[in-house]
C-alpha cells in the first residue's frame, strides 16, 4: 500500500486493486490527473465540508474516471444532496465491498473521520478530529470540555480499533501551547505503527517536534512535508 501526501489534509492511498483520495481540496494537479487517467477503481472520501477538506470540483471527476465511488460524511448531505455516485456515512456506519471496508467515526469539529481496512492494513484519517483546546485563549472550563469531548471520541475509536497501522492526524501549531496534546493522547490510547501529521500548512516546522513524542511510544513518525512525498506500507505476515 502506497500513501502519498497531496496537500494540507489530502492524501492518496494506492492499494493492489483500488485507489483512494482523501480530503482533497487543492494542489497536486499532476498526481490527481494520473490517478484519474488510471482504470483502477477510485474511491473519493471527504470527512467534512470545510473548504480546506472539500472542493466541489471533485464531483466532476466522475466524468473522467469510469469507476468512481464517493464516500462522504453525512454532514455533507446538506451541501451536496442526492447524487447517484455518493454514499453518505453517519458515525459508526460502514461502507463495504470486496476491496475494502470503511467505517465512519466521530469528530470534535464538523463531520467525521474514517477508518479504512484493506489488504490486512488499517488506516485512519482523522479529518478534524483533535483536542482543539486553544489553551492560551480559552477558559479553563472550555479547555476541560474540549478535552472531555475529544477523549470520548477517542475512546469510541479505541474500543473498535485498539491498534491501527497508519494514522493521519492534525498537528496544528496555531493552537499554541500544547498543540501536540491531541496527537500524544491518540498514540497513548491506541497502538499506532506509523503516524503521519497533517493540517500543519501554516507551521510545517513545528511538526518536527512530535518526532520525540512518537519515539517515546515506539511509533514511527513519518512527516510527509511536500506534495508527492509518500511511503510504502506492507502488512506484517
Amino acid at each position: 500500500m502506497k500513501i502519498t501526501y497531496l496537500y494540507h489534509s489530502g492524501f492518496a492511498i494506492e492499494g493492489e486493486t483500488f485507489v483512494l483520495i482523501l480530503d482533497y481540496y487543492t494542489g497536486a494537479e499532476n498526481i490527481i490527473a494520473g490517478l484519474l487517467a488510471s482504470r483502477i477503481p477510485l474511491y473519493v472520501l471527504v470527512t467534512h465540508s470545510h473548504a480546506d477538506h472539500f472542493n466541489p470540483d471533485i464531483l466532476t471527476w466522475k466524468d473522467k474516471h469510469p469507476d468512481i465511488h464517493y464516500i462522504f460524511s453525512s454532514e455533507l448531505y446538506r451541501r451536496v444532496g442526492d447524487l447517484p455516485d455518493v454514499t453518505y456515512l453517519k458515525t459508526l456506519e460502514d461502507y463495504h465491498d470486496d476491496r475494502l471496508n470503511i467505517r465512519a467515526f466521530g469528530s470534535t469539529d464538523t463531520g467525521g473521520s474514517f477508518l479504512i481496512e484493506s489488504d490486512g492494513i488499517k488506516v485512519f484519517h482523522a479529518g478534524d478530529l483533535n483536542n482543539w483546546h486553544w489553551k492560551d485563549e480559552s477558559t479553563p472550563q472550555e479547555v476541560r470540555q474540549a478535552d472531555s469531548d475529544y477523549l470520548h471520541e477517542l475512546g469510541v475509536l479505541a474500543k473498535y480499533a485498539p491498534s491501527i497501522d497508519v494514522v493521519m492526524f492534525p498537528v496544528d501549531a496555531r493552537m499554541g501551547t500544547d498543540y501536540m496534546l491531541g496527537a500524544v493522547q491518540f498514540i497513548e490510547e491506541i497502538q499506532v505503527k506509523v503516524f503521519i501529521p497533517m493540517h500543519f500548512t501554516a507551521h510545517p516546522e513545528a511538526v518536527m517536534a512530535f518526532r520525540e513524542e512518537a519515539a517515546k511510544r515506539n511509533v514511527q513518525f513519518v512527516p510527509l512535508m511536500e506534495t508527492g512525498e509518500g511511503i510504502e506500507f506492507v502488512a506484517e505476515k
